[in-house]
């Protein structure tokens, strides 16, 4: 292969992203396939899965990916176009070495990208952080494995859309469900799924369309759900449930057509696996609500606070054999009916099951939570040579001031009014806040310590800091 050079701004903390036809080409991909290959195949790999989401140019990219897998001895299974996660499952299901996603997650249409997983003989882990670093560097080097490999057509869809179909069930009450795929990639499994379950079902977006024509495929943006908040109002709806554009991470509404967050609904999913597995681990992302890792406690686990990124979570959960993880992104891992990935559509399925099951609704469920008061997730930029030593001044000034603070990513501070915290994102040159008290007056004193300790370090609390 011509030597190439991956520039350094794509290769990200848990995957590889970039603008396409400026820094990421079919040149590039055929050369990230030869470097994940070649670490697979150094690691006594001889599979590797490989899918593709429904952007534009995501067939091209898989076409020359499989080249460069192929290149090193490995064989290669096509997986077909769908969710990330159906890579994931495929993985696992056929007793691959590795998994290879093209996708460009929830970013613009522009842009495009991939995820790397090994396979379970090799640790079930993905390549973030100095793994991805190293992989550009394969790529820089030319240090390339070599082989005579093949390609051959192995889809997923069916068996992973039975897997799907298995966990929601058949039982329970009748339920009118909406449905958003914000034309992403889970739309044709979001779609076939819906036609296995009993109840009403609206579809919304299902076509697969990389240009997004609808609404942006974020559904951790409000914004990007009011056409689902609508539809459940329009139908009459129990609840509604979007995904991101890859299908790896969940949103969610109730029959009141008010937004949970993924922590209010890891309560109640940490209730049902913790009826099956009382006093196991449940690990939630230092952006969650108080109130999960209260109500974990009370239904008979052990909450754990972790550090935000997917991949940072699943090698925790992997570590504390922790059955249920979640983070505020609306990232959620099962490990006691599935295999510990991300998957949106699963903890669909999971919660169609238990809400077909129980004698509440969705709505009931979030009234009964304890109440709280809390800011969005707050994202400011920052100078990329200030964001890591902003948190260090912010840290110093608070273990002199003897502040009750859990340290594990940034600084989260508990008072007596609640908790705020400050943390460096991983993947952007931004700081992300937030506050949470009991009522609005708390609030306000949270987020006048917070605006104090910015200002401290020269920086000013966002304008959108509003309680919600």
């Amino acid at each position: 292969m011509t030597p190439v050079i991956l520039a350094p701004a794509i290769l990200r903390e848990y995957d590889i992203r970039g603008v396409v036809g400026k820094n990421l080409t079919e040149r590039e991909a055929r050369a990230i396939g030869r470097a994940f290959g070649t670490m697979v195949a150094r690691r006594g790999g001889k599979t590797v899965c490989l899918g593709y989401d429904g952007r534009v140019s995501s067939p091209g990219f898989a076409a020359a990916a499989a080249e460069g897998l192929s290149e090193c001895g490995l064989t290669v299974w096509r997986v077909g176009r769908g969710p990330t996660p159906m890579l994931y499952f495929a993985v696992f299901h056929f007793g691959a070495d590795g998994g290879l996603m093209i996708t460009g997650s929830h970013n613009p249409p522009d842009q495009n990208g991939f995820k790397m997983t090994l396979g379970p003989a090799l640790g079930a882990m993905p390549l973030f952080g100095g793994e991805i670093q190293a992989l550009g560097e394969l790529v820089r080097a030319g240090d390339y494995a070599s082989g005579k490999g093949s390609v051959a057509e192995r889809p997923a869809f069916d068996d992973y859309l039975a897997h799907l179909a298995a966990e929601a069930g058949t039982g329970g009450k009748e339920l009118t469900v909406a449905w958003d795929a914000g034309n992403g990639a889970a739309g044709e499994a979001m779609l076939a799924l819906t036609k296995k379950l009993p109840g009403r079902h609206v579809a919304l977006f299902a076509e697969i369309d990389g240009r997004f024509p609808n609404h942006h495929p974020d559904p951790t943006v409000a914004a990007n759900l009011a056409d689902l908040q609508a539809a459940v109002k329009k139908e009459n709806a129990d609840y509604g449930v979007a995904f991101d554009g890859d299908g790896d991470r969940i949103g969610l509404v109730d029959g009141k057509a008010r937004i949970l967050w993924a922590d209010q609904l890891m309560v109640l999913f940490a209730r049902d696996v913790l009826g099956a597995k009382p006093g196991s681990p449940v690990i939630a992302d230092v952006k969650a609500s108080q109130v999960l890792y209260d109500e974990i406690a009370k239904a008979g686990g052990e909450p754990v606070m972790f550090k935000t990124g997917h991949s940072l979570i699943k090698a925790k959960m992997k570590e504390l054999k922790a059955p249920l993880a979640g983070e505020m992104s609306g990232h959620i891992f099962f490990a006691d009916r599935n295999n510990g990935y991300d998957d949106g559509l699963y903890a669909a399925a999971r919660l169609f099951r238990i809400l077909g099951a129980a004698d509440f609704s969705l709505a009931e469920f979030l009234d009964r939570l304890p109440p709280v008061v809390n800011t969005p997730e707050l994202r400011f930029p920052v100078p990329a040579e200030r964001k890591w030593v902003v948190i260090d001044e912010v840290r110093e000034r608070l273990a002199a001031a003897k502040a009750d603070v859990n340290g594990i990513d940034g600084v989260r501070v508990k008072t007596a009014d609640g908790w705020w915290l400050l943390r460096a994102s991983n993947t952007q040159d931004v700081l992300v806040a937030r506050c949470e008290a009991s009522d609005a007056a708390g609030l306000a004193r949270l987020k006048a310590q917070l605006a104090r300790e910015l200002a401290a370090s020269g920086l000013s609390l966002p304008a959108d800091a509003a309680g919600h």
